[in-house]
């Protein structure tokens, strides 16, 4: 006889807990412990355990009970979080080589598989045949992915016709990286989904994923140019999701300074700012369609306020362009930072080319 629950299967696949605990059915078993990764295929993750726990005073005498001691991921050594016991098993949720494709599926669910709108990018060919500009490339031979369509004219959206694709720098797979327009800075860029999401919360596992690629190179990028970078996200009166990723010089301020320069001005407005573990994620702490402000630092710190109502808009904004960080308080507005058209073209070219040996989405 056959127990358990699809929907808590797919949980348990998708949270990847250290622990799960059961007692539904009054008996004590625990299995050994499964591994959450692909070996040789993805990134080493933890192990989880499985425990079920018998009914409080069972008369056989089965254990109820389990103590144990753990400490957060946040303050675990990443060597040591993933190193796997000897008896570690395959994961019991996955289909042999699918990767994420759990056995256990929502009710009519069906994984579409991702693409993406190509533009021509380059100044000069590089042996491969591309698109011209503004054509969508050749359609695979699978079914395409049909990204949320925005509910009005969304600037953002790189298959809608009011995106201003000259300020495109590079397109990955889920995402892409353009200049702002009236940026802080010639090399102030956004990080912005290809399809139509409002927040971080919302993107699927592998949208995040490229997400997270595309900080991590920036930030070896400015890096290797003096600079540390500060990146936010502010979902409020806003339609489509845009990642700041604003560099710093590092002779401006160190990081506990911008760090200070947050907290000290978000307390001035009233508003609270709270520092949130390094190793969270925002699905963990806020649910989809909730407004938020989000910080995170080049040393991995991180800053979120839940908004409530008449939060400032250009707060990040301020907040840099402040004299404590960059010292350009007249910058703060996007607005009165802009310039011509012919200028943002050659100030795209101009990073495409410095970020050329960074751009994992062109290096193939």
């Amino acid at each position: 006889m056959k127990h358990g629950s699809g929907l808590v299967s797919l949980l348990a696949a998708s949270l990847k807990p250290r622990y799960h605990f059961a007692g539904l059915q009054k008996v004590n078993y625990e299995r050994l412990p499964y591994r959450n990764h692909a070996v040789l295929q993805e990134t080493a993750q933890h192990v989880s355990r499985f425990i079920a726990l018998a009914n409080v005073g069972n008369t056989d005498k089965r254990k109820y009970l389990y103590a144990f001691s753990i400490l957060p991921m946040n303050l675990v050594d990443p060597a040591e979080l993933i190193k796997q016991p000897q008896d570690t098993t395959e994961n019991p949720y996955r289909k042999p080589g699918d990767g994420e494709n759990f056995a256990y599926q929502l009710p009519d669910a069906k994984e579409e598989p991702a693409s993406q709108f190509f533009f021509d990018l380059s100044n000069k060919s590089k042996g491969k045949k591309r698109s011209m500009k503004g054509e969508e490339r050749r359609p695979p031979k699978r079914s395409p992915f049909k990204p949320p369509l925005p509910t009005a004219a969304c600037w953002f959206c790189l298959a809608s016709p009011d995106v201003e694709k000259h300020l495109v720098v590079t397109i990955g797979t889920h995402c892409y990286l353009a200049l702002a327009k009236g940026g802080l800075s010639p090399d102030h860029v956004l990080i912005l989904p290809i399809g139509h999401y409002q927040s971080m919360v919302e993107l699927g596992s592998e949208a995040v994923e490229e997400f997270e690629q595309y900080k991590s190179v920036l930030k070896k990028f400015f890096k290797a140019k003096g600079k540390r970078c500060v990146i936010y996200e502010r979902n409020y009166r806003s339609q489509h999701l845009q990642l700041q990723v604003v560099p710093v010089p590092q002779a401006c301020c160190v990081t506990e300074d911008i760090k200070e320069a947050f907290i000290s001005q978000a307390e001035e407005r009233h508003i609270e700012l709270l520092e949130i573990p390094e190793h969270s994620a925002l699905k963990q702490i806020i649910q989809p369609g909730t407004p938020y402000f989000y910080v995170e630092l080049d040393n991995g710190e991180k800053l979120f306020h839940r908004i409530s109502k008449n939060f400032p808009l250009q707060f990040g904004r301020e907040v840099l362009a402040s004299e404590t960080i960059l010292g350009m308080p007249e910058r703060a507005d996007w607005r009165s930072c802009q310039t011509g058209r012919d200028e943002e073209i050659a100030a795209v070219q101009d990073f495409r080319q410095a970020f050329e040996p960074f751009d994992f989405a062109q290096s193939d």
